[in-house]
Formats: C-alpha cells, structure tokens, sequence
C-alpha cells in the first residue's frame, strides 16, 4: 500500500502554469492568491509580474513558502501598474484591505522596533514590532530590539510608569472613596520607587498623566528631564566613591543617549520624506506623487500640458498650505505606508535624485 506523503494542491497547477505564461506579461504589477472559495491567501507585488508567478511554479513543496501558498491556491489574478513604485502602493492597500493569512504583518522587515505610548488611562510606555496593536503614540521607527528595550525599561523606571497588563484595573487616588478596603499595589516596583502605582490608589490621575507627557516630551525631543535625573545621581555616586553605583547610573545614560538619538533620527528622516516625487512608467506611463512625512497624499500622471500643470501646482500649493498631525499621531494604516516609503527611497537612491522639495517645486 503506498502512502501519500504529501498533500494534493488545492487547484490544478498545470492549468495555471500554462495560464500564467499565455496570459500574463513583463511589467510591473500585484497578483492575488485565491483558494476555492474565492477568499485572497496571499497578495504579492512585482517588477515582472509573469517572472516572478512562475517562479512559484519552481519552488519546492513543502519547503519554500511560495510553494506552500501556491499549493493551498486555486486561482491567481493579477494587475498591472505603472512602475514598481506604483506595485508596492497597491500591494500595500490590497493587504490592508483583504488581510489575507499568508501575509505577515504587511511584509514588513523584521526587528524594527517602535515605542508606543499607549492612549490608556494610565499609559504605558512600550517597545513593539507590532505598534498598530496598542492605540498610541508610536515613535520610530528604531534599529535594535535589544537598545530599544532597554531604553523604555530606563524611562518607565525613571519616570515610574506601570508597565503591567493593558486591562490591569487602575485606581487613582481621587477615586479612595470608592473603595471601603485599602488596596496594595500589584508589583514590588512601587516599594523599589519605580512606579506610582495607580493600580492601588497612590497616584491621582493629574499627576500620572504628567508622568506619562514627559515621556512623550522626551521622545518627542522636546526635552530632556531624564537623561539631567542620570547625570545627577550617576556623579553623586561617583563624588561618594561609590563606583558601582555610578557604573549602574552610567548604564541608564548610556540606553537613555541611544534612545533619544535613535528617536530623533526616525523623525528626521520622516521630516526628509516631504516633496513631489517623479516616477517613471515601465512603458511611459510617468507619474508624479505628492508625498507628505511618508505619507502619499496623491498621485498623478506625469502633468505635460499647461493644463494638467496647473492643476497639479494647485494640488502642490494647497498640500503646502494645510496642517499636518505631528508625526507621531499616525494611523496604523499610514504607518505601514510610512515604512514602505522609508524603505523604498532609503534602498534607492536613483528616486532620490526624481523628487523636489514643496517648496521649491515650479
């Protein structure tokens, strides 16, 4: 009796291979997985789109992933775009839109770190790979999962914020009345003076949230309160003698130091990502796309006549013209395309040289 090792594909695979040569072409463009019932596995993005599905074709099952998903597919759509450029806008909306399971957080590369300020009673200050999790501020994004860690385990330290479960039950101090039973704290951290513990009343409300601005004024570079507590205690226990403890101090100026250059960095680099950006077609279909702290506000095709021209300077002037959120304020939508726009232009640096800054753009 021979037993079968593998598992059949859910769709025909020599009709869909032949498909795919007789139908599809070299130009830029997304594709779609599909099972038997229709729903989207996979949504994926290329510079040749009939290169790159049959190269699906060749991997091998079941150790490659695009075998695996071509093998739990039934049918593949696809469409052209513009440019690559235009591809990987598209991939991105289609994955936003469909969620499909074989995409892993929307493609993005691996041990990107974030700092989230979460949008909580009593906020927490977090080091995520997933900030679209935890409705917040989101600052980065940061290099080192390691650094990044460290850097909030010193600011909640320092500035003592709760670092407990999202859903822990908060009890300010405003709130004793309610309560006919003193309440203890949750954790040692508030008998170690690292948090004020507003799981047991020790806190008002007020006087946490002002906690929690200073760790966004901090992250936000607007100042530096923390880092001047450090410096403070680690040259009193240097002056002291004691040298162990200076060495402990020295450690938190170190992750508080990496921390704010890191913080800074991923904000200027956002600020840099602000202007009008010429994309070429693969086969002339140029286009122009008005971008914005990484965000695309809008594209066009390329504007060649008096007309298109001044529609598109007028779409400029008025970009020029309207406030923006800080940065940090981002919808986790626009976060994902904030990265895709980082990446693109960071690994590119011929699509640098096709953008002009707003302000100068004619």
């Amino acid at each position: 009796m021979t037993r079968l090792e593998l598992s059949l594909p859910a769709g025909d695979l020599t009709a869909l291979r032949f498909r795919i040569r007789r139908l599809a072409e070299d130009r830029p463009g997304t594709y779609r997985m599909l099972d038997a019932s229709g729903r989207i596995l996979y949504v994926g993005k290329a510079k040749s789109v009939r290169t790159r599905l049959m190269s699906y074709f060749r991997a091998k099952y079941p150790d490659d992933k695009a075998a695996r998903i071509l093998h739990a597919t039934s049918d593949i759509r696809f469409d052209y775009t513009p440019s690559e450029f235009a591809a990987a806008l598209a991939e991105l909306r289609l994955i936003r839109q469909h969620r499909p399971p074989y995409n892993v957080a929307m493609n993005r590369q691996r041990g990107m770190m974030f700092l989230v300020l979460t949008d909580e009673p009593a906020p927490r200050l977090l080091a995520t790979q997933s900030p679209e999790r935890h409705p917040g501020r989101v600052y980065g994004p940061l290099p080192s999962r390691a650094r990044t860690s460290d850097g909030a385990r010193v600011l909640t330290d320092l500035l003592a914020l709760r670092d407990c479960r999202g859903n822990a039950p908060m009890h300010f101090a405003e709130q004793g009345d309610l309560f006919t039973e003193p309440r203890r704290a949750a954790c040692p951290r508030f008998d170690f003076g690292t948090c004020l513990a507003p799981c047991a009343g020790e806190v008002s409300e007020p006087v946490y949230q002002r906690h929690a601005e200073r760790a966004a004024a901090f992250c936000e570079g607007r100042a530096i309160e923390p880092v001047d507590r450090v410096v403070r205690e680690m040259s009193a226990r240097a002056e002291s003698g004691d040298f162990e403890g200076a060495l402990r101090w020295r450690e938190r100026f170190e992750a508080l130091e990496w921390l704010l250059a890191a913080t800074t960095r991923a904000r200027c680099a956002l600020e840099l990502l602000t202007f009008v950006y010429r994309d070429p077609g693969a086969r002339g279909d140029d286009r122009v796309y008005l971008i914005r702290q990484g965000e695309v506000r809008g594209g066009w095709p390329d504007p060649t006549t008096p007309l298109e021209r001044e529609a598109f300077n007028a779409a400029v002037r008025e970009e020029r013209t309207r406030a923006v959120a800080p940065i940090h304020q981002v919808h986790p939508d626009r976060l994902h395309e904030r990265l895709l726009v980082m990446h693109w232009f960071r690994t590119r640096p011929d699509s640098w040289r096709r953008t002009v800054k707003l302000e100068e753009w004619k």
